[in-house]
């Protein structure tokens, strides 16, 4: 098994075990506070499913997905004026509600270019 398959495996079985509510499995065992059966509304549950499922299956969308996806999260800024933090600009992952699944996503690319394609990925780290 690659790394690839067995990176997808376990981030498939990630938002599939996310998705669906959790039930105690005896009357005698209470589950604790946040492993309550109350279902959540998220709207993005449709695109983090289809971040997590999509194919990297092309070098050429592979490469596209590494260039374009950050090898780090972009800048985290203080911003200042004489001398004195006026505010703080967190860093761009924390305000992206998908950043896991695009990480991920990047993370399969490069390793279908690594295993499948054999080609150097320095160049995106």
């Amino acid at each position: 098994m690659s790394v690839s398959e067995h990176t997808t495996q376990k981030l498939v079985l990630a938002s599939w075990v996310w998705m669906f509510p959790i039930k105690a499995f005896s009357k005698h065992i209470t589950p604790a506070k946040s492993l309550t059966t109350k279902k959540v509304f998220d709207p993005l549950a449709p695109a983090r499913q289809w971040l997590n499922t999509l194919a990297v299956d092309n070098p050429k969308k592979a490469h596209f997905l590494c260039q374009l996806i950050p090898a780090q999260c972009p800048f985290e800024r203080d911003v200042q004026l004489f001398g004195r933090t006026l505010f703080h600009i967190p860093a761009m992952c924390k305000l992206n509600p998908l950043y896991e699944e695009v990480v991920g996503l990047r993370f399969r690319a490069l390793c279908y270019l690594a295993d499948e394609c054999g080609e150097d990925i320095t160049a995106y780290c």
